[in-house]
């Protein structure tokens, strides 16, 4: 598959709330890295980032609102911007806008970088 093909996969299945099947297309050494000043901010291997996707989805105490929006691709690279509204069980309600990059190789995700703006503690996003 080409970057495209992969990114349009990708994102179809996130806009249909698949994050599991997404998730299944990393690569078995991908590496999901957060922004800075996030506890465990750099997860290493397929298994690891989808038990990471699951215990932060199990915090969701409700959804507000959302949206995946349209990707864009360059060379073996897509960036996807993501945006949510939800209350979280330890957190309280945070508002997220976010730019999610990905890399591709061999058909798979390679690496993902979620850039967005660190709340201080105790303040919604």
């Amino acid at each position: 598959m080409t970057t495209k093909e992969v990114a349009d996969k990708f994102v179809g299945l996130c806009k249909e709330g698949k994050y599991d099947e997404a998730y299944g297309m990393y690569a078995e050494n991908a590496v999901s890295e957060e922004m800075p000043g996030i506890p465990n901010h750099v997860t290493k291997g397929r298994e690891n980032i989808i038990k990471e996707y699951q215990q932060w989805a199990e915090n969701i105490e409700e959804m507000h609102g959302g949206d995946v929006g349209e990707h864009m691709v360059a060379g073996n690279h897509f960036v996807v911007p993501m945006s949510m509204d939800a209350t979280f069980k330890d957190r309280g309600r945070q508002k997220i806008d976010e730019l999610c990059v990905y890399q591709v190789e061999n058909d798979q995700i390679t690496r993902a970088t979620y850039h967005y703006q660190v709340p201080e503690m105790g303040q919604g996003m």
